[in-house]
């Protein structure tokens, strides 16, 4: 009998043991619980104000790269849309055009936020906003401009782009502005300013007063010194990587880097192609470009979009295929600025809609694949909270809570 209880008692030890044993985490699940925990942002997403209309808007799954559906699949949060505007002519007429264009964008987004998706999406001016409407269920939009040149000379405007809903500007983007001089002046080492203006110095006072960070992703080097010198708030990079590993002018170099750690800003990794591996990027274009003629040709076809569909499933199946940059070259960088200038000071962007877009990550529902990159190179959940948008969120803090010292 004894023999018997004894039996019994060995195998309920081992039956509750292994009810109590835990089955070890995979390193999916493990990416995919972190990724539901933390705050997703992007800052830096193009859009056509086309796409903002009431028969075709973000809530539906079109084909541009980040729309309300796309976010949802990929579980991304936060985005940043940009009010751009390309480089004109320095005069009233430029500037009044430039101005058109960019009322027309902010319009967009306004609308897509009150009138077509009020209850999936909403503008958010702080980081307590943006923390609030995720906890609300909702996708959280915010809003960067990429170029001052719509302001013309009247200072004023920056008040009213604030007022607006602007929390980030770039004073310059692929030319040189009324502000300051653009990374473009690499190509021909002519420049018009040295760096800032003196409108483009003042601009730098303002944006200080209003609490908007002060974006240097396309002013040049020299600008972008100037900038951090007179700036009494962190700087951020929207949309730039480390020129150690891609040799680009939209890329900052080590120097530039380490004055971002300095001032207390953040660079946002930017997964633009050609800005993470040149020579990669020009490689699979040249390849894409041969396949996509032959598409046309044997098979007669003229539409693009059906060309480049057949294209890229004829690459995707082809062991000789020329490889694109993908989401392990995006994150070499991450890991190179983190070495660098530490965790604190690194973000991630996309670019979508504007040139953005890698293997692994072609558009928002595929943003958990950076985050699953992460976690295989043991990055921890706090350093990749800080990545997805917590060093972000602490820059724009900070930079509101200088303002309220200046006004």
């Amino acid at each position: 009998m004894k023999h018997l209880v004894g039996l019994l008692c060995t195998l309920t030890f081992f039956s509750c043991k292994e009810k109590t044993e835990k089955i070890p985490e995979s390193l999916e699940d493990k990416a995919l619980r972190i990724h539901n925990s933390v705050i997703t942002i992007d800052t830096h997403d193009d859009f056509t104000v086309a796409n903002f209309t009431d028969s075709i808007n973000y809530t539906q799954k079109l084909d541009n790269q980040l729309n309300l559906p796309k976010m949802d699949i990929g579980g991304l949060d936060v985005s940043w849309l940009i009010v751009y505007t390309g480089q004109g002519e320095l005069n009233k007429e430029g500037y009044a055009k430039a101005k058109e264009n960019a009322m027309a964008k902010f319009d967009a987004i306004h609308r897509l936020c009150k009138d077509y998706a009020p209850d999936q999406i909403e503008l958010a001016l702080t980081s307590e906003d943006v923390r609030r409407i995720t906890k609300a269920g909702k996708k959280v939009a915010m809003i960067g401009v990429e170029n001052a040149y719509p302001m013309g000379e009247d200072l004023s405007e920056f008040e009213n782009y604030y007022n607006l809903g602007a929390r980030y500007i770039s004073l310059s983007h692929n030319g040189h502005s009324q502000f300051c001089d653009s990374n473009t002046g690499e190509e021909d080492g002519k420049w018009l300013h040295n760096g800032l203006s003196e409108l483009g110095k003042k601009a730098v006072a303002e944006m200080n007063r209003l609490g908007i960070m002060i974006d240097v992703s396309h002013p040049s080097k020299e600008s972008m010194k100037q900038m951090i010198a007179l700036s009494k708030a962190p700087i951020i990079a929207s949309h730039s990587s480390a020129r150690a590993l891609c040799n680009h002018s939209r890329n900052l170099d080590d120097e530039q880097l380490l004055l971002m750690k300095e001032n207390g800003g953040v660079v946002q990794t930017v997964a633009f192609a050609s800005y993470l591996n040149t020579e990669k990027s020009e490689a699979r274009t040249a390849y894409m470009r041969k396949l996509y003629d032959e598409v046309a040709d044997s098979l007669g076809l003229e539409n693009h979009k059906e060309i480049k569909k057949i294209a890229d499933e004829l690459a995707a199946k082809r062991k000789d295929a020329v490889l694109g940059v993908a989401v392990s070259d995006f994150v070499d960088h991450i890991d190179y600025m983190v070495n660098l200038i530490g965790v604190d000071h690194v973000g991630i962007s996309s670019d979508f809609d504007g040139g953005g877009g890698i293997e692994g990550w072609q558009d928002a529902s595929e943003t958990f694949n950076v985050t699953l990159e992460l976690v295989k190179r043991d990055y921890s959940e706090e350093d990749i909270e800080k990545l997805w948008g917590g060093n972000l969120l602490r820059v724009l803090d900070k930079v509101q809570e200088v303002a309220t010292t200046l006004q």
